[in-house]
């Protein structure tokens, strides 16, 4: 079972991920309004790349933007979160040698407590994260049993991850538990809002070109918006 679960079912797991998010983002391209949301008008597409450049970039750093800035305690739950959901899964040393053993390289990893400290700072955090959006009735109302699913796929990789590590008596059932909740999050990814790993990157190219070009991101230059 192990050797399947490395091996083939591995491949469908990377290939649904990444033939979803190529679909995904198709459908996001292919559902703009030509007249609405296509602003990278020719002549004025330095604007356009100036705006979507600065969109994404103060979105990937903490406090760079005012929303951020407006709630400190989640943006710092978000990164570290996230830094987490990033890290581990590929620098992680049992990942690397299974990379070295399939493709003949690995990359850097971590050292094991470093690892061990990750991973538990991504299930606490995701944790806390779920019980803002339980907490806060703001975020509560806007939260459904999809959310909270999401949430779950997110974390159970690590925790069970970590089980594996550390329960020696009952390693096999966590190692295959780590396995296939892992390749289940993968393929999960394109049809859940998990799907924001690539679509962000589209919104926010989207809306920063919009602002570069229209929204006062051109005002003095000729613009009549």
């Amino acid at each position: 079972m192990y050797d399947i679960l490395i091996g083939p079912m591995a491949w469908v797991s990377f290939g649904v991920l990444m033939m979803g998010l190529v679909i995904r983002i198709l459908r996001y391209i292919r559902g703009l309004d030509w007249k609405l949301d296509r602003v990278a008008y020719t002549k004025n597409i330095s604007f356009g790349v100036k705006g979507a450049l600065r969109s994404v970039v103060l979105w990937l750093f903490p406090f760079g933007t005012r929303s951020w800035r407006d709630h400190p305690v989640f943006t710092v739950l978000v990164f570290l979160f996230h830094i987490g959901l990033l890290t581990v899964p590929v620098f992680l040393t049992a990942h690397n040698i299974l990379l070295k053993e399939k493709w003949g390289f690995s990359l850097w990893t971590l050292s094991e407590n470093a690892a061990d400290g990750i991973v538990l700072l991504v299930i606490t955090t995701g944790l806390l994260l779920v019980l803002r959006r339980v907490a806060l009735p703001e975020v509560r109302k806007i939260t459904d049993a999809n959310d909270l699913t999401v949430m779950l796929l997110a974390i159970t990789p690590f925790v069970t991850g970590y089980l594996a590590h550390h329960q020696a008596s009952t390693y096999g059932f966590w190692l295959y538990a780590h396995i296939i909740s892992g390749e289940i999050l993968l393929m999960a990814i394109p049809f859940t809002k998990l799907s924001h790993f690539a679509l962000f990157f589209m919104s926010r190219v989207q809306l920063g070109m919009d602002f570069g070009i229209k929204r006062g991101g051109m005002k003095g230059k000729g613009m009549a918006w």
